[in-house]
């Protein structure tokens, strides 16, 4: 009846379609009473609400709750406006009754109608479909809408600009099958095929566009709810980072990836590393010192991965002894040894289709090696005590603090397994080859900290950061966090100051009260790089450097009467 009596003003440029929950004809009592004012719809039959996801509106119109919940999320997102008329054909009665029903909601259908169209309504929703459309083309941010089956309905320029792919590349598209890997990493509930919405959040992730270019875009999840509260589907806003990263990398500036903090060269090449080697599903070897952070660089590379939205599973290989171990790995039947009550699964079942995290691989024992071989070449394992074969499909990434290079040639470790495991390496530098990274590092060990404490306001004085920055920190990251904690006990107010770190480990591992020799510590190549950074300003370059003027300064002047001063960005005038 609605689209009768719209058709019968024969309006100019203005299509109109109509639409039932399913495809049928007309209910002979609606042409009936359309018949009588004048309208002929005897002839038309109406289409499913379903065969129309693929046109663009730019209104609908719902005129009953059940049309409306049908509706599905529309490409454009359209304007909706609902009548909510109740359906004549389920009136009681007699005839007479059922006709009058359908006259009253012909009449009232007839009025909205004619008022749609005579008093600006129409014009001015398709005036503000369109500004919305205009207003979101014209952001740097792309934005990405998909219903509850990952049909992507809004798609603007900004997105075909970051993606590479354009809006009639990906509308009315599975999302996973526009983009390969999943936009989204891998990370979200669709990914499991859930139909759920997620809730918002917020990530940095890596994404592959149409040309397989790798560009790190921020991107906020919010959910779409409708008219009537129901979760409709997931609006993604999302902004290209890329050209930060690489002017942060190249400026040295202070990064925080992943859960790893750090602005020496040395932690953004391995910042860098970790997104390459992210989707990928190739092994890694993490080398590193104790303490340098191998299981935060190794859950980065989960996070960062289509795996994500999987476990991530460690495994302290060193911790546990060989039968014990084994058991963990690949899990026990009930039976198999004394203790096992109940089957159980292993860490690899746990971890299939996520990551498992094998920390301390140079401890394990020859045996437990030629049975990772067997995992790594074929995936497949036996639970200790059972016959049947287990097959997973988890990626792996393992860690060692030793040079296995030697555990080789010293007979206790396999050449093949290393070479398996050793694909793609990633070398942590140690605290005190990356000195310049200890400010910001204490910096966000005592803010968190202190919010996990309750404590406010506590810093550290330079003459305190300047003990620290002398420190060899042959425990590394671990062993700052460990002075922090002291510290916080030690210090009653809010200035950490020498006396309240850790008794006697300045003297032990070398901490010299000279302070001549203490302020050779700084390398003068990172003092280069802060004072032109800062164009000369000392006292700026002493902020980057993360220590006090003074002690910049006192450095300046020992390296002078060395004769060490560098001729070039040291001779700067100051500008302090």
């Amino acid at each position: 009846m609605a689209e009768g009596f719209a058709r019968a003003r024969k309006e100019k440029d203005i299509e109109i379609v109509s639409a039932g929950i399913e495809a049928t004809r007309v209910h002979p009592l609606a042409g009936k009473v359309m018949s009588e004012a004048g309208v002929d719809i005897s002839g038309h039959k109406s289409k499913a609400i379903g065969d129309l996801k693929s046109v663009d509106f730019d209104v609908v119109v719902t005129l009953c709750d059940a049309a409306a919940e049908s509706c599905p999320a529309l490409p454009g997102h359209p304007a909706q406006v609902h009548w909510n008329f109740p359906d004549p054909a389920n009136a009681t009665g007699d005839e007479e009754a059922i006709l009058s029903a359908f006259r009253e909601s012909r009449d009232a259908i007839h009025k909205l109608v004619n008022d749609l169209f005579d008093h600006g309504y129409l014009a001015a929703l398709i005036e503000a479909r369109r500004s919305t459309d205009t207003i979101l083309n014209a952001i740097s941010d792309g934005i990405i809408a998909h219903d509850l089956d990952r049909r992507i309905f809004y798609f603007n320029k900004a997105a075909e600009k970051i993606t590479g792919y354009s809006a009639g590349e990906a509308m009315n598209h599975d999302c996973h099958d526009v983009f390969p890997g999943n936009f989204c990493g891998g990370n979200c509930v669709f990914c499991d095929g859930s139909s759920v919405a997620p809730q918002s959040g917020k990530q940095e992730i890596q994404i592959t566009t149409k040309s397989g270019e790798q560009r790190r875009v921020e991107m906020v999840r919010s959910q779409m709810i409708d008219w009537a509260g129901r979760k409709v589907g997931v609006l993604v806003s999302f902004r290209d980072l890329t050209r930060e990263h690489e002017l942060a990398k190249r400026a040295g500036e202070p990064v925080h990836f992943s859960g790893i903090v750090g602005r020496d060269k040395t932690m953004l090449e391995v910042f860098e590393l970790i997104r390459q080697v992210a989707d990928t599903n190739f092994p890694v070897l993490i080398h590193g010192e104790s303490g340098t952070g191998k299981e935060l660089v190794a859950a980065a590379i989960h996070n960062e991965s289509p795996r994500s939205g999987r476990l991530f599973v460690p495994v302290n290989c060193g911790a546990l002894p060989e039968g014990l171990l084994e058991s963990e790995l690949f899990g026990h039947v009930k039976g198999a040894f004394t203790g096992a009550i109940r089957d159980k699964k292993g860490r690899f079942e746990l971890a299939d289709g996520g990551t498992i995290f094998l920390d301390e691989i140079g401890d394990i024992s020859p045996a437990m090696q030629v049975k990772l071989m067997r995992v790594l070449q074929e995936g497949t394992f036996e639970r200790v005590g059972s016959e049947n074969t287990v097959k997973v499909d988890a990626r792996i990434i393992s860690a060692t603090n030793k040079d296995l290079s030697r555990e080789i040639a010293a007979g206790r470790f396999r050449e093949d397994l290393y070479y398996r495991l050793d694909v793609v390496p990633i070398q942590l530098p140690p605290l005190r080859e990356r000195r310049n990274d200890i400010p910001l590092l204490l910096e966000n060990v005592l803010q968190r900290i202190l919010r996990d404490t309750g404590r406010t306001g506590v810093k550290v004085s330079p003459e305190a950061l300047d003990v620290m920055m002398s420190y060899d920190w042959p425990g590394n990251v671990r062993e700052l966090q460990n002075w922090i904690q002291f510290s916080l006990v030690k210090c009653r107010g809010n200035l950490i100051m020498p006396e309240h770190l850790p008794p006697g480990r300045s003297v032990s591992r070398g901490v010299l009260p000279d302070i001549v020799k203490h302020r050779r510590r700084l390398d003068m190549e990172a003092i280069s790089d802060a004072l032109r950074q800062t164009n000369g300003n000392k006292l700026e370059a002493a902020r980057v450097l993360g220590v006090s003027r003074a002690t910049l300064y006192r450095f300046l002047d020992d390296s002078i009467a060395e004769g060490e001063q560098d001729k070039g960005p040291l001779e700067v005038k100051d500008r302090s």
